[in-house]
C-alpha cells in the first residue's frame, strides 16, 4: 500500500455535511457541536418567548403574542425536524433565518417600549460560531445595514419607534463594535482550531509511521494485522503475509558505516511501496525487517509478489561516495489457515524467512500450513 510520506498530514475524521463543520472538518475535544448548539438555544429561547408573550397578552396585544408564540413554535420545530432527519445544513440555516426575522420584528416592533432591542447583541456570537465566517460577516454587515436604516428618517416614518437619538446613536456605535469583536475572536478561535488539528494530525501520523521510511511502525502494523485478522474472522476471505529482512545487514553496517544502512532500508522501503498493491499494508517491522500485509491473498500469490520484490530490490543499489553499494533481501510467506491466531502465523512467517536465510539468501520460501492440531 503506499505510504504518505513523513511530512503528509493526517486527513481528520469528516463530520458528514458541509458548512462550519463539514468535510475535512473535525472537532476538538470538548467543542459544541454546530447542531446541539442550535438546538440548545431554541430550547433556550422558548421560556424567553413565552414570558413575553405572556405579557403581552396580558396587556391585550395579541399581534406581538401571535408572533412570539409563531416564533417558538418554528425554533421548536426546527429542532424537532432535525431529531428526525439529521441535516444539518437545512438545520442551521433555518435557524438563522428564524432569527434573523426574529430579531427584524423585536427591533421594528420596538417591544417592550425598545428595549428588546438590546437582544440584537446576542446576534454576532451566535452567527460566527454556527455558521462560515463569509456568512458572519455579510449577515452583520446587513444586520446593520438594517439597523442603521430603521433609525433613519425613513424607519421613523415607517414603523415610528420610540428610540432616542442619544440611544440610536449609541445602540449603532456599540453593536458594530461587538460585530468586529467577534468576527476577529472567531477568527483566532478558528486559527487556532486549526492549528491544534495540524499538531494532532502530525502527532498521530508520527504514532503510526516510522520516521526514517514513512512507512507505518511495528506497533501500527500489529494493529492493522489484527484488524485484516477480525475480517478474516467475519467473511473467511484468507489473507497473507510476507516477513522481508535485509542479507548481511550488520555486514553491510561494519563495512560502510551506519549511513549506508539507513540508505539501503530507505531504499528496500521504497521498494515494498512501488511493489505492493494500494490495499496491501506495509510496515517497518524491526531494525532491517519489514513486514507486508497483503488482503484477500492466497500463499501462491503472495509469494510472486515477494519475488517481485526481490528482484527489485536484487536489482538496485545506492551510491556512496561514487561505489554503488547493493543488497539482496530474503523474505517468508505464509497465509492465514483455518483457526490459527495472528502469532501463529507471523511464526510461520518468520519460520519460512529462516529457511530462506539458510538455505542460501536473497530468495523467497513460504510457510508450512498448519496441522488440523496446531491450527
Amino acid at each position: 500500500m503506499p505510504q504518505p510520506s513523513k511530512s503528509e498530514p493526517l486527513q481528520t475524521r469528516p463530520t458528514g455535511h458541509h458548512g462550519p463543520n463539514g468535510p475535512g472538518r473535525r472537532r476538538i475535544e470538548g467543542e459544541i457541536p454546530v447542531p446541539r448548539l442550535i438546538n440548545w438555544l431554541s430550547i433556550g429561547a422558548l421560556p424567553v418567548l413565552a414570558f413575553f408573550a405572556y405579557r403581552a397578552a396580558d396587556r391585550g396585544d395579541t399581534l406581538v403574542t401571535g408572533s412570539l408564540v409563531t416564533a417558538a413554535s418554528l425554533l421548536l420545530l426546527n429542532a424537532l425536524v432535525y431529531l428526525v432527519l439529521r441535516r444539518p445544513t437545512m438545520h442551521r440555516r433555518t435557524f438563522i433565518v428564524l432569527i434573523a426575522l426574529l430579531f427584524v420584528y423585536v427591533a421594528t416592533a420596538a417591544l417592550e417600549d425598545g428595549s428588546a432591542i438590546i437582544w440584537l447583541f446576542a446576534y454576532p456570537p451566535i452567527i460566527f460560531y454556527i455558521s462560515t465566517p463569509r456568512i458572519g460577516i455579510l449577515s452583520c454587515a446587513l444586520g446593520l445595514t438594517a439597523l442603521a436604516a430603521l433609525f433613519s428618517p425613513l424607519g421613523d416614518t415607517l414603523f415610528n419607534t420610540p428610540y432616542s437619538d442619544s440611544f440610536r446613536l449609541m445602540m449603532i456605535n456599540v453593536l458594530a463594535f461587538e460585530m468586529v469583536s467577534c468576527y476577529l475572536l472567531d477568527l483566532s478561535r478558528r486559527r487556532s482550531k486549526a492549528s491544534l488539528l495540524t499538531l494532532a494530525a502530525e502527532h498521530e501520523y508520527a504514532a503510526k509511521h516510522d520516521v526514517m521510511t514513512g512507512l507505518t511502525n511495528r506497533r501500527e502494523g500489529l494493529v492493522r494485522l489484527e484488524g485484516e485478522y477480525q475480517r478474516y474472522l467475519r467473511n473467511r476471505q484468507a489473507f497473507s503475509v510476507i516477513l522481508m529482512d535485509i542479507d548481511l545487514f550488520k555486514g553491510i553496517n561494519d563495512t560502510f558505516g551506519h549511513h549506508a544502512g539507513d540508505a539501503l532500508i530507505v531504499m528496500v522501503a521504497d521498494k515494498l511501496r512501488e511493489g505492493c498493491r494500494r490495499i496491501d499494508i506495509v510496515s517497518r517491522w524491526g531494525g532491517e525487517e519489514f513486514l507486508a500485509i497483503l488482503p484477500e491473498t492466497r500463499v501462491d500469490e503472495a509469494a510472486h509478489l515477494a519475488e517481485r520484490i526481490r528482484a527489485a530490490v536484487a536489482s538496485s543499489s545506492i551510491e556512496l561516495d561514487g561505489t554503488p553499494v547493493a543488497a539482496s533481501i530474503s523474505a517468508g510467506v505464509a497465509s492465514i489457515h483455518g483457526a490459527e491466531s495472528t502469532s501463529r502465523l507471523l511464526q510461520r512467517a518468520d519460520e519460512a524467512l529462516y529457511t530462506a536465510k539458510a538455505t542460501g539468501r536473497n530468495q523467497v520460501c513460504s510457510g508450512n500450513v498448519p496441522s488440523q492440531n496446531s491450527a
